[in-house]
This record gives C-alpha cells, sequence and structure tokens, in this order.
C-alpha cells in the first residue's frame, strides 16, 4: 500500500474493533487489518456481555464514545441487571446476545466510519527500520505503512486447540493460528508466555427437554448498556438451569487421562474464575452438583451455548456425560468444547497508555496482555485506539484514575502488578466500586469523551439535564418533610420504625429498606417530582442520599491516595543505590520504572515500608 497510515490496528475482535473506532472517529487515518474480515466481532465464546464488574466496563466504554454498548444493546436477546438484591456499588448489567446480529452489527458500525479502511490478510511481523516500528508487513510480502500499530491478537498467536489427546494449530475454531509475530517480538526484546482457554460444546436446542430445566427470563422493564436512546424492543428470549450430578461427574473423571489438562499436553495457565468442567470436579470434589446455563445463540437459530461446561475432554466423553444431564438426555453437538493455549506478553511491558516500552508507536490491547474476556478486551482496545492518536498527535497520553474508572483499575493492575493467570475484573479489585458505578459512568467519562470528540454535544446536553433533574430532586426531599400521620401506617407496614414529628423526605430515605418509589406511595408530591423526571435521574438522586457517607469517606480516600501520584520519581532514578529498600523492591522499581510514587505503590512485591523509605529519599 502506497499510503501511510496514522494508526494500524492488527486483529478484528473486541479490542481491534474498539481501537479501529476510537482512533478514526477521532480523526486518525486508520486501517484495520485481519485475516478474515467475515469474522470481525465475532464472540468466540459466550454470547453475552456484560455481568459483575464486567457490565460496568461496558457502560464505561459506552460514556467514552465506544460502540461496544450500543453493539451489545441492539443485537441482545435478553437483558438483566444483576445483583439488585445488593448495594447500587454491586449492580451489573449484562445481556445475553445473538452471536450473528452482533458481529453484523460491529461491521456495520465499523463501515459506517469514514476514515476507517480495511484489509483481509495475514499480519506475519512488524516493519522494522533502524529499531524504529515503520508498520506491518503481511503473509503476502505487501509492506503497510503506518505511524502507530495497535497489536490485537486475542488467541491467534501460535494458538493451539485441544479436544481429547487431539490437537492442532487455530486461533478459534475454524481459523488458523499466526505465526512469526511472537518470534520477531522476542527477537527485539520481549518477554512472552503462554496461557489458555476453553470453550463448551454447542448443543441443539431442538434436542432439549426444557420441561426438566428451570426457566430464567429477562427483567420485566429491560435498561441499556448505552446513554443514548436507542428505542428498543422489549421482546426477550429465556434462558434456562440444569445441574450436573455425580453420574455426570463419575463419566467426566474417566476420561481424565485423555484430558490435555490432566496428561500433561497443557502446561500453560487457564482462568481461574471460568475453569473448565473437569477443573471444577477436580479441585471441588465435594460438591455433587454444578450449575449449568443453557443460553440462546440468537434469534433465528436452534444453537445453543450451554454455559458451565467449558471442556476440552475426548468428544466421546463429552457425549456420554452431556446425556446424564436432566434436559439433554437426547442432546445432539453441533461442535464440541475445547482448549486453547496462545501467546500472551507480560502486561508489564507496557506504560499506562498502553504502549509497549521496548518499541515506541507499538500498542498492544486484549488477551496479549493476559486477560481474559470480551469486556475487559474492549475497553484496552478503545484506550489503545485513543492513545495511538495522542502519540499520533504528540499530545499527553489519556490514563483513567482508579478512582476514575474500572477501565483505570484493569490497566493499572496490568501494567504495576502484571498477571500470570488470565485476568478478569471484579467489583472487589476496585477500591472505590461505590463511585465507580454503573450508573454513573457517564457523568465520571462522558465530559472527557465529549472533548476528544468521541461523544456528541447532544449526549453532554443530556446528561446536564440528568444531573439537574437529579440535583433539583435532592434539594426537594432536603427541604419538604413528611408528616407522622402521613407516614407512621406505611412505616409499619414495612417493619420500619414510626416518626413522632415531621422529619425531612431525605432523611426517611437514608434508613435501610426505604426507597423513594415506597414513600411515593404515600405522596403524593413525591409522586409528582418522579412523574417530571427520567429513571436514570431518579436513580442518581436515590443513590447519593442513601449512600452521601460511604461515597464521601470514598471519595476521601482517593483523594489522600492520589497526593501519591504527585510525588514524581526522576526518570535517572537508581533505586539499587536505596539500600534500606528491600531487595524485592529495588528490582521491581528498576523493571518497571514507575513515574509517581503512587504508581511504584501498586507494583506487587513493595510493601509500605518501602514507599516510606522512598518517600524520605524524594524528600517528602
Amino acid at each position: 500500500m502506497i499510503d501511510v497510515f496514522d494508526v494500524i490496528v492488527v486483529g478484528g475482535g473486541h479490542a481491534g474493533c474498539e481501537a479501529a473506532a476510537a482512533a478514526a472517529n477521532r480523526g486518525a487515518k486508520t486501517l484495520l487489518v485481519s485475516m478474515d474480515l467475515s469474522r470481525i466481532g465475532q464472540m468466540s465464546c459466550n454470547p453475552a456481555m456484560g455481568g459483575i464488574a464486567k457490565g460496568q466496563i461496558v457502560r464505561e466504554i459506552d460514556a467514552l464514545g465506544g460502540l461496544s454498548g450500543k453493539v451489545s444493546d441492539r443485537s441482545r436477546v435478553q437483558f438483566k441487571m444483576l445483583n439488585r438484591s445488593k448495594g447500587p456499588a454491586m449492580w451489573s448489567p449484562r445481556t445475553q446476545n445473538d452471536r450473528q446480529l452482533f458481529a453484523d452489527l460491529w461491521r456495520q458500525y465499523l463501515e459506517a466510519i469514514p476514515q476507517l479502511e480495511f484489509w483481509q490478510e495475514p499480519v506475519k511481523e512488524l516493519w522494522m527500520e533502524r529499531n524504529s516500528l515503520r508498520g506491518v508487513v503481511t503473509a503476502r510480502g505487501n509492506h503497510i505503512a503506518g505511524k502507530t500499530v495497535v497489536l490485537t491478537s486475542g488467541t491467534f498467536l501460535n494458538g493451539l486447540i485441544h479436544i481429547g489427546e487431539k490437537n492442532y494449530g487455530g486461533g478459534r475454531a475454524a481459523e488458523p493460528a499466526a505465526y512469526g509475530v511472537t518470534e520477531q517480538l522476542i527477537s527485539l526484546g520481549f518477554e512472552s508466555g503462554r496461557m489458555k482457554t476453553g470453550t463448551p460444546p454447542r448443543i441443539d436446542g431442538r434436542s432439549i427437554d426444557y420441561s426438566k430445566t428451570e426457566r430464567q427470563d429477562g427483567d420485566e422493564n429491560p435498561a441499556c448498556f448505552s446513554y443514548e436512546n436507542l428505542n428498543l424492543t422489549d421482546k426477550q428470549l429465556p434462558c434456562f438451569v440444569t445441574y450436573t450430578n455425580p453420574i455426570v461427574h463419575e463419566i467426566l473423571e474417566c476420561g481424565f487421562d485423555r484430558s490435555p489438562m490432566f496428561n500433561g499436553a497443557i502446561q500453560s495457565q487457564g482462568p481461574r474464575y471460568c475453569p473448565s468442567i473437569e477443573d471444577k470436579i477436580n479441585r471441588f470434589a465435594d460438591k455433587t452438583r454444578h450449575q449449568l446455563f443453557i443460553e440462546p445463540e440468537g434469534w433465528n437459530t436452534v444453537e445453543i451455548y450451554l454455559n458451565g461446561f467449558s471442556t476440552s475432554l475426548p468428544e466421546d466423553v463429552q457425549w456420554k456425560a452431556l446425556r446424564e444431564i436432566p434436559g439433554l438426555e437426547n442432546a445432539r453437538m453441533f461442535r464440541p468444547g475445547y482448549a486453547i493455549e496462545y501467546d500472551y506478553f507480560p502486561p508489564t511491558q507496557l506504560s499506562l497508555s498502553l504502549e509497549t516500552r521496548p518499541i515506541e508507536g507499538l500498542f498492544f490491547a486484549g488477551q496479549i496482555n493476559g486477560t481474559t474476556g470480551y469486556e475487559e478486551a474492549a475497553c484496552q482496545g478503545l484506550m489503545a485506539g485513543i492513545n495511538a492518536v495522542q502519540k499520533v498527535q504528540n499530545k499527553e497520553p489519556i490514563v483513567l484514575g482508579r478512582d476514575e474508572a474500572y477501565i483505570g483499575v484493569l490497566i493499572d493492575d496490568l501494567i504495576h502488578k502484571g498477571t500470570d493467570e488470565p485476568y478478569r475484573m471484579f467489583t472487589s479489585r476496585a477500591e472505590y466500586r461505590i463511585l465507580l458505578r454503573q450508573d454513573n459512568a457517564d457523568e465520571r467519562l462522558s465530559p472527557l469523551g465529549n472533548s476528544l470528540g468521541l461523544i456528541s454535544n447532544k449526549r453532554i446536553e443530556a446528561l446536564e439535564k440528568k444531573r439537574a433533574d437529579s440535583q433539583s430532586l435532592h434539594a426537594f426531599l432536603n427541604k419538604n418533610s413528611a408528616e407522622p400521620s402521613e407516614i407512621n401506617p406505611w412505616l409499619q407496614a414495612v417493619d420500619s420504625a414510626p416518626i413522632t414529628q415531621k422529619i425531612r423526605w431525605a432523611q426517611l430515605l437514608a434508613r435501610p429498606g426505604i426507597d423513594l418509589n415506597g414513600l411515593a406511595q404515600t405522596s403524593n408530591s413525591i409522586r409528582y417530582e418522579l412523574s417530571l423526571r427520567s429513571v436514570d435521574s431518579i436513580t442518581d438522586a436515590e443513590i447519593r442520599i442513601k449512600y452521601a457517607g460511604y461515597m464521601e469517606r470514598e471519595k476521601d480516600t482517593a483523594d489522600k491516595i492520589k497526593r501519591l501520584e504527585y510525588v514524581s520519581i526522576p526518570a535517572d532514578f537508581d533505586p539499587m543505590l536505596i539500600h534500606g529498600l528491600s531487595m524485592e523492591a529495588r528490582l521491581k522499581l528498576r523493571q518497571q520504572q514507575p513515574k509517581t510514587v503512587g504508581q511504584a505503590s501498586r507494583i506487587s512485591g513493595i510493601s509500605p515500608s518501602d514507599i516510606a523509605i522512598l518517600l524520605v529519599f524524594l524528600g517528602r
């Protein structure tokens, strides 16, 4: 190609799609290179988006101007807000999706971006000249010039698929692996490793007896990931639940000697929190059953995803075990489950912008950094695409703090702590999760998205209206009071202490078990105020009142810790000269070269006493 691109994105998975969209929507001349353009936006495993902590990430992607939320909403077959019984910091949206429609919508969105071009061909190596990045070289020897490159290789780098004692090269089912890139990167000074993931068999839904399973429907009034009004239908498909049993476990155990997980064929580390079925029955031998989710693959297919039955056991063992599961006695498989091993590069070799340290202008995003999950990949792709443009424009990188976004937590964890197993996001990883709720992602991040050209002014106007409505409702509840005669009968009905004198509505709302919908049953004025506002603004006001103390304490803690982010570590700093530091701390500081004391404090192996010594050395 003659053109010189601002950004070349290699790979068309979730990370690659978000990276390409972000870069092109910011006005950069962008090229998306994929070995098969008909497979971009594929849901390689579960046809679902969101879930615990992952749903928060999808909302953050949308709040910044990414596309995963819109694609998920428009392709959903079911929506659920998980953890409604817990506090709002734990509420997590999740969609079950139409697999084919999801990929089709990604293609439509990407093709509608004027600055984005496409090229179908495998990339075999980076184009390097005098240790400087010039672009990429394809399998047919085409040299494509680019100022920056975002590598989002997923599970394709030296991918190896395992089914029982059989194994063969592949990036995922029916697709070839990618060779050459790992070896070149190692020769350029990178450290690499191997990880494993897996997927369950796909079942013919016509062969399932649903009467023996438990039905699970979506929310009655489904919400959305996106903050835009997409005018979606409320039509949904049900999922179903069934369980394994001791007979199933016995059959699976009989195949362990032929399992690549137990016979030594697989040496790499798989995801701790999404284990295979054979791993579950081996690690939790005391459990007599495990839950399985029967999930539809889409509106117009009978194919079923058996969530919870990820496996790499031989096909005959999979067949036999499946048919002992209630409802699956006559099950027919479309294809068996399998495990896949692939290369990754420890993310401690990156800066917080996701640019690699050894090669300027090269960015990594997604599973190449040791993460697992569509959502984790997509948010990395978004940030890599944003920062590739920042690099081209000679601007400072955009780095989100741990108190600003789950995306900031994920990237900070990867860069400073690294990972030796597939990294998955959880709410427990975010120390400021009351501040990082799924409902306020727009307030936290949309102004930034607007400044980058990824969020429209119309979205900002909608955000400002939501804020104004929330604040005015908050003021009303703080100003107006409930009369004992008015509220006490209802309070007694819900087992809350009656009041002896007038009390502000906000004080009542702060009580456990009390919500605005309940108070509206007793007050015409509250009912009227709620009728004037959107659900989002009402939810925002209610959360701010009920959790004000927690939020203030969390913000104070974040502000104190953030001060360490302003204590810079000089570029020529040599930790080996500070003998008060532990040897592990000295080695980690030298290896990762944090720019601030705050970054240093989050590196695994560096203790609070090491930080105290470092502060003394820096004159603080």
